[in-house]
Protein backbone atom coordinates (compact mmCIF):
# COMPACT_ATOMS: atom_id res chain seq x y z
CA UNK A 1 0.00 0.00 0.00
CA UNK A 2 2.82 2.38 0.92
CA UNK A 3 4.64 1.64 -2.37
CA UNK A 4 1.48 2.28 -4.38
CA UNK A 5 0.86 5.57 -2.56
CA UNK A 6 4.44 6.65 -3.20
CA UNK A 7 4.10 5.83 -6.89
CA UNK A 8 0.89 7.87 -7.15
CA UNK A 9 2.61 10.75 -5.33
CA UNK A 10 5.56 10.66 -7.74
CA UNK A 11 3.22 10.50 -10.75
CA UNK A 12 1.23 13.48 -9.49
CA UNK A 13 4.35 15.54 -8.81
CA UNK A 14 5.75 14.69 -12.27
CA UNK A 15 2.50 15.59 -14.04
CA UNK A 16 2.12 18.92 -12.21
CA UNK A 17 5.82 19.84 -12.36
CA UNK A 18 6.36 18.71 -15.95
CA UNK A 19 3.21 20.46 -17.19
CA UNK A 20 4.18 23.65 -15.36
CA UNK A 21 7.69 23.73 -16.88
CA UNK A 22 6.35 23.02 -20.34
CA UNK A 23 3.68 25.72 -20.03
CA UNK A 24 6.26 28.18 -18.66
CA UNK A 25 8.48 27.62 -21.68
CA UNK A 26 5.57 28.36 -24.00
CA UNK A 27 4.13 31.36 -22.12
CA UNK A 28 7.41 33.10 -21.31
CA UNK A 29 9.57 32.40 -24.34
CA UNK A 30 8.28 30.65 -27.45
CA UNK A 31 4.74 32.03 -27.93
CA UNK A 32 5.67 35.73 -27.43
CA UNK A 33 8.45 35.36 -30.03
CA UNK A 34 6.29 33.44 -32.53
CA UNK A 35 8.55 30.40 -32.19
CA UNK A 36 6.95 27.08 -33.07
CA UNK A 37 8.52 24.58 -30.65
CA UNK A 38 7.36 21.64 -32.73
CA UNK A 39 4.58 19.20 -32.03
CA UNK A 40 1.05 20.12 -31.09
CA UNK A 41 2.27 23.17 -29.16
CA UNK A 42 3.91 24.52 -32.31
CA UNK A 43 0.78 23.88 -34.37
CA UNK A 44 -1.34 25.47 -31.66
CA UNK A 45 0.92 28.55 -31.67
CA UNK A 46 0.53 28.89 -35.45
CA UNK A 47 -3.24 28.33 -35.39
CA UNK A 48 -3.71 30.82 -32.54
CA UNK A 49 -2.07 33.38 -34.82
CA UNK A 50 -4.74 32.71 -37.46
CA UNK A 51 -7.81 32.10 -35.30
CA UNK A 52 -8.05 33.92 -31.94
CA UNK A 53 -8.31 31.00 -29.58
CA UNK A 54 -5.86 30.36 -26.75
CA UNK A 55 -2.83 28.19 -27.41
CA UNK A 56 -4.02 25.89 -24.64
CA UNK A 57 -7.45 25.49 -26.23
CA UNK A 58 -5.91 24.68 -29.61
CA UNK A 59 -3.56 22.15 -27.98
CA UNK A 60 -6.48 20.39 -26.35
CA UNK A 61 -8.47 20.27 -29.61
CA UNK A 62 -5.51 18.93 -31.60
CA UNK A 63 -4.83 16.25 -29.01
CA UNK A 64 -8.28 14.67 -29.25
CA UNK A 65 -7.59 12.58 -32.41
CA UNK A 66 -4.19 11.51 -31.05
CA UNK A 67 -5.81 10.38 -27.82
CA UNK A 68 -8.28 8.31 -29.82
CA UNK A 69 -5.40 6.66 -31.70
CA UNK A 70 -3.64 6.02 -28.40
CA UNK A 71 -6.80 4.43 -26.98
CA UNK A 72 -7.03 2.17 -30.03
CA UNK A 73 -3.37 1.12 -29.80
CA UNK A 74 -2.72 0.81 -26.06
CA UNK A 75 -6.08 1.23 -24.31
CA UNK A 76 -7.34 3.85 -21.86
CA UNK A 77 -5.50 2.73 -18.72
CA UNK A 78 -1.94 3.60 -19.87
CA UNK A 79 -3.29 6.90 -21.23
CA UNK A 80 -4.75 8.21 -17.99
CA UNK A 81 -1.58 10.03 -16.91
CA UNK A 82 -1.14 11.49 -20.38
CA UNK A 83 -4.73 12.72 -20.45
CA UNK A 84 -4.23 14.38 -17.05
CA UNK A 85 -1.01 16.05 -18.21
CA UNK A 86 -2.59 17.20 -21.48
CA UNK A 87 -5.55 18.85 -19.75
CA UNK A 88 -3.34 20.41 -17.07
CA UNK A 89 -0.92 21.77 -19.69
CA UNK A 90 -3.77 23.35 -21.64
CA UNK A 91 -5.10 25.02 -18.49
CA UNK A 92 -1.65 26.21 -17.40
CA UNK A 93 -0.86 27.60 -20.85
CA UNK A 94 -3.95 29.83 -20.92
CA UNK A 95 -4.26 30.88 -17.26
CA UNK A 96 -0.79 31.08 -15.66
CA UNK A 97 0.13 34.76 -15.08
CA UNK A 98 3.78 34.38 -16.09
CA UNK A 99 5.70 37.30 -17.64
CA UNK A 100 6.39 37.14 -21.37
CA UNK A 101 9.96 37.75 -22.51
CA UNK A 102 10.13 39.67 -25.79
CA UNK A 103 13.81 40.56 -25.91
CA UNK A 104 16.49 38.58 -27.74
CA UNK A 105 14.77 35.95 -29.90
CA UNK A 106 17.72 33.56 -29.84
CA UNK A 107 17.72 33.64 -26.04
CA UNK A 108 13.98 32.91 -26.11
CA UNK A 109 14.59 29.95 -28.42
CA UNK A 110 17.26 28.45 -26.15
CA UNK A 111 15.49 29.01 -22.83
CA UNK A 112 12.19 27.89 -24.31
CA UNK A 113 13.86 24.67 -25.43
CA UNK A 114 15.38 24.10 -21.99
CA UNK A 115 12.08 24.54 -20.13
CA UNK A 116 9.95 22.56 -22.57
CA UNK A 117 12.54 19.79 -22.75
CA UNK A 118 12.73 19.60 -18.97
CA UNK A 119 8.95 19.39 -18.72
CA UNK A 120 8.63 16.69 -21.36
CA UNK A 121 11.56 14.73 -19.90
CA UNK A 122 10.02 14.73 -16.41
CA UNK A 123 6.73 13.48 -17.83
CA UNK A 124 8.50 10.75 -19.82
CA UNK A 125 10.29 9.50 -16.70
CA UNK A 126 6.93 8.58 -15.17
CA UNK A 127 5.56 6.99 -18.36
CA UNK A 128 3.45 10.02 -19.25
CA UNK A 129 3.52 12.76 -21.86
CA UNK A 130 1.83 16.05 -22.65
CA UNK A 131 0.01 14.42 -25.55
CA UNK A 132 0.64 15.59 -29.10
CA UNK A 133 3.78 14.38 -30.84
CA UNK A 134 5.18 13.34 -27.45
CA UNK A 135 2.37 10.79 -27.28
CA UNK A 136 3.03 9.84 -30.89
CA UNK A 137 6.72 9.30 -30.11
CA UNK A 138 5.84 7.10 -27.13
CA UNK A 139 3.63 5.03 -29.43
CA UNK A 140 6.46 4.79 -31.96
CA UNK A 141 8.76 3.51 -29.20
CA UNK A 142 6.78 0.27 -29.37
CA UNK A 143 8.03 -0.09 -32.96
CA UNK A 144 11.49 1.53 -32.59
CA UNK A 145 12.51 0.89 -28.95
CA UNK A 146 16.20 1.72 -29.51
CA UNK A 147 15.73 5.18 -31.02
CA UNK A 148 16.40 8.07 -28.59
CA UNK A 149 13.14 9.79 -27.70
CA UNK A 150 14.52 13.29 -28.23
CA UNK A 151 15.79 12.39 -31.69
CA UNK A 152 12.44 10.90 -32.61
CA UNK A 153 10.67 14.07 -31.50
CA UNK A 154 13.07 16.20 -33.51
CA UNK A 155 12.21 14.30 -36.69
CA UNK A 156 8.46 14.53 -36.10
CA UNK A 157 8.62 18.25 -35.30
CA UNK A 158 10.34 19.21 -38.55
CA UNK A 159 7.01 19.14 -40.39
CA UNK A 160 5.45 21.45 -37.80
CA UNK A 161 8.18 24.03 -38.38
CA UNK A 162 7.39 24.04 -42.09
CA UNK A 163 3.74 24.80 -41.33
CA UNK A 164 4.74 27.62 -38.95
CA UNK A 165 6.92 29.24 -41.61
CA UNK A 166 3.94 29.33 -43.98
CA UNK A 167 1.63 30.78 -41.31
CA UNK A 168 4.00 33.45 -40.01
CA UNK A 169 5.55 34.07 -43.45
CA UNK A 170 8.96 34.43 -41.90
CA UNK A 171 11.92 32.15 -42.57
CA UNK A 172 13.51 33.15 -39.27
CA UNK A 173 10.67 31.34 -37.52
CA UNK A 174 12.10 28.10 -38.87
CA UNK A 175 15.64 28.94 -37.79
CA UNK A 176 14.71 29.83 -34.22
CA UNK A 177 12.27 26.93 -34.01
CA UNK A 178 15.03 24.53 -35.04
CA UNK A 179 17.17 25.87 -32.18
CA UNK A 180 14.32 25.33 -29.72
CA UNK A 181 13.60 21.82 -30.97
CA UNK A 182 17.29 20.85 -30.90
CA UNK A 183 17.80 22.13 -27.35
CA UNK A 184 14.55 20.51 -26.24
CA UNK A 185 15.54 17.11 -27.68
CA UNK A 186 18.96 17.20 -26.01
CA UNK A 187 17.46 18.11 -22.63
CA UNK A 188 14.96 15.23 -22.94
CA UNK A 189 17.68 12.71 -23.81
CA UNK A 190 19.89 14.07 -21.03
CA UNK A 191 17.15 13.71 -18.40
CA UNK A 192 16.18 10.20 -19.48
CA UNK A 193 19.79 8.99 -19.69
CA UNK A 194 20.93 10.91 -16.60
CA UNK A 195 18.49 9.20 -14.28
CA UNK A 196 20.20 5.90 -15.05
CA UNK A 197 23.76 7.24 -15.18
CA UNK A 198 26.26 5.35 -13.04
CA UNK A 199 29.91 4.29 -12.76
CA UNK A 200 31.26 0.76 -13.23
CA UNK A 201 34.37 0.07 -11.14
CA UNK A 202 36.68 -2.81 -12.04
CA UNK A 203 39.10 -3.86 -9.28
CA UNK A 204 42.02 -6.23 -9.78
CA UNK A 205 43.18 -7.45 -6.39
CA UNK A 206 44.73 -10.34 -4.51
CA UNK A 207 42.32 -9.74 -1.62
CA UNK A 208 39.04 -10.25 -3.43
CA UNK A 209 36.99 -11.45 -0.47
CA UNK A 210 38.10 -8.63 1.82
CA UNK A 211 37.27 -5.96 -0.78
CA UNK A 212 33.95 -7.65 -1.52
CA UNK A 213 33.00 -7.73 2.16
CA UNK A 214 33.93 -4.06 2.57
CA UNK A 215 31.82 -2.97 -0.42
CA UNK A 216 28.85 -5.11 0.60
CA UNK A 217 28.96 -3.89 4.19
CA UNK A 218 29.55 -0.17 3.74
CA UNK A 219 27.94 0.68 0.38
CA UNK A 220 25.08 -1.83 0.05
CA UNK A 221 26.16 -2.51 -3.52
CA UNK A 222 26.63 -5.91 -5.07
CA UNK A 223 29.94 -7.22 -6.40
CA UNK A 224 30.65 -9.71 -9.18
CA UNK A 225 33.83 -11.80 -8.86
CA UNK A 226 35.83 -13.00 -11.88
CA UNK A 227 38.84 -15.27 -11.42
CA UNK A 228 41.94 -14.10 -13.32
CA UNK A 229 45.69 -14.55 -13.60
CA UNK A 230 48.30 -11.80 -13.88
CA UNK A 231 49.87 -11.91 -17.34
CA UNK A 232 53.26 -10.70 -16.08
CA UNK A 233 53.49 -12.20 -12.59
CA UNK A 234 51.43 -15.34 -13.19
CA UNK A 235 49.79 -14.84 -9.79
CA UNK A 236 46.16 -15.72 -9.18
CA UNK A 237 44.06 -12.60 -8.86
CA UNK A 238 40.41 -11.67 -8.59
CA UNK A 239 38.68 -9.11 -10.79
CA UNK A 240 35.76 -7.47 -9.00
CA UNK A 241 33.08 -5.49 -10.75
CA UNK A 242 30.66 -3.19 -8.95
CA UNK A 243 28.28 -0.47 -10.10
CA UNK A 244 27.76 2.69 -8.09
CA UNK A 245 26.10 6.03 -8.53
CA UNK A 246 28.15 9.15 -9.16
CA UNK A 247 27.50 10.61 -5.71
CA UNK A 248 28.85 7.47 -4.00
CA UNK A 249 31.90 6.87 -6.19
CA UNK A 250 34.45 8.75 -4.04
CA UNK A 251 33.36 6.82 -0.95
CA UNK A 252 33.62 3.50 -2.81
CA UNK A 253 37.09 4.26 -4.21
CA UNK A 254 38.35 5.30 -0.76
CA UNK A 255 36.95 2.10 0.74
CA UNK A 256 38.68 -0.07 -1.89
CA UNK A 257 42.06 1.61 -1.40
CA UNK A 258 41.69 1.41 2.36
CA UNK A 259 41.06 -2.33 2.17
CA UNK A 260 43.75 -3.07 -0.43
CA UNK A 261 46.23 -0.21 -1.11
CA UNK A 262 47.83 -2.24 -3.94
CA UNK A 263 44.58 -2.84 -5.82
CA UNK A 264 44.55 -1.82 -9.49
CA UNK A 265 41.25 -0.34 -10.56
CA UNK A 266 39.64 1.60 -13.37
CA UNK A 267 36.26 3.27 -13.80
CA UNK A 268 33.98 3.43 -16.85
CA UNK A 269 30.71 5.25 -17.46
CA UNK A 270 27.39 3.41 -17.66
CA UNK A 271 24.45 5.33 -19.10
CA UNK A 272 21.95 2.48 -18.74
CA UNK A 273 21.76 0.43 -15.53
CA UNK A 274 18.76 -1.79 -14.80
CA UNK A 275 18.30 -4.07 -11.83
CA UNK A 276 18.45 -4.14 -8.04
CA UNK A 277 19.31 -0.77 -6.54
CA UNK A 278 18.87 1.00 -9.86
CA UNK A 279 16.11 1.50 -12.38
CA UNK A 280 13.79 -1.45 -12.85
CA UNK A 281 13.46 -2.07 -16.57
CA UNK A 282 10.02 -1.39 -17.92
CA UNK A 283 8.71 -0.21 -21.26
CA UNK A 284 7.69 3.43 -21.38
CA UNK A 285 4.22 2.27 -22.41
CA UNK A 286 3.17 -1.18 -21.31
CA UNK A 287 1.50 -3.46 -23.78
Amino acid sequence: MKTKFRSVLYDTAAIVGGSFLLAAGLIMFTVPSNIAPGGVSGLATALAHLIPLGVGVWSLLLNVPLMLVGWWVIGWKPLMKTIAATVLLSVFTDVLPLPAYTGNVLLSAVLGGVLTGAGIGILFLRGSSSGGTELLSLLLLKVFPNMPVGTMLMCIDAAVVAVAVVVFRDLEVALYSIVTIFVCSKVIDGIMAGMNYAKVIYIITEHGQAVTDAINTHTERGVTLLEAQGGYTGKEKTVLMTVTRQNAMAQTLHLIKQTDPDAFLFVVNATEVHGEGFHKYDAVINS
